[in-house]
């Protein structure tokens, strides 16, 4: 059961981030950790993924404004980060920009063999505060399980992802 509930959330999540066009809302950023460093002001979010299953493949960060109407929704995040993977101990840290201290979510995708395409049985993914993937919301949380309060400064967030 569990590995079906984890199957059919990282299908929601790779129909998602397939879904999301090229040139959606939001802006394509490069991943700047000095955004997050200690002489940063912010508002910004630094995200650790952790849980990394290979050191291969592609990972997508996306943030979205905390409405029902952009959470998860084609064309709806506000900046995305593309990167390599390229893990230390399993994990990875990703600065986030956000236009102004408030609610957010953000959702992951590790692209085991970065072809852009979900693959159920080996990618992986996970959402801000770590909801659980069950049937009933076919692996997309509702933003109220994902949501959290990015502060004026940098706030720090952990993401643990989830592979089948």
């Amino acid at each position: 059961m569990v590995m079906l509930k984890v199957a059919l959330g990282l299908m929601s999540l790779g129909a998602l981030f397939a879904a999301t066009p090229a040139l959606a809302h939001g802006q394509e950023i490069a991943n700047d950790l000095d955004r997050c460093g200690a002489s940063a002001r912010g508002p910004a979010v630094l995200v650790d993924v952790r849980g990394f299953a290979a050191a291969t493949g592609s990972v997508r960060v996306q943030s979205y404004p905390a409405t029902r109407a952009a959470w998860l929704a084609k064309g709806g995040w506000l900046n995305r980060i593309d990167s390599a993977v390229r893990p230390s101990n399993g994990a990875m840290r990703f600065c986030m920009p956000v236009p102004e201290a408030g609610r957010y979510g953000i959702a992951v995708r590790h692209d085991r063999d970065g072809d852009g395409k979900t693959d159920i049985a080996r990618d992986g993914g996970g959402f801000s505060n770590n909801p659980a993937l069950s049937i009933f919301n076919l692996g997309k949380p509702s933003v109220d399980k994902a949501t959290f309060y990015a502060g004026p400064g940098v706030t720090k967030i952990t993401i643990t992802l989830k592979y089948m």
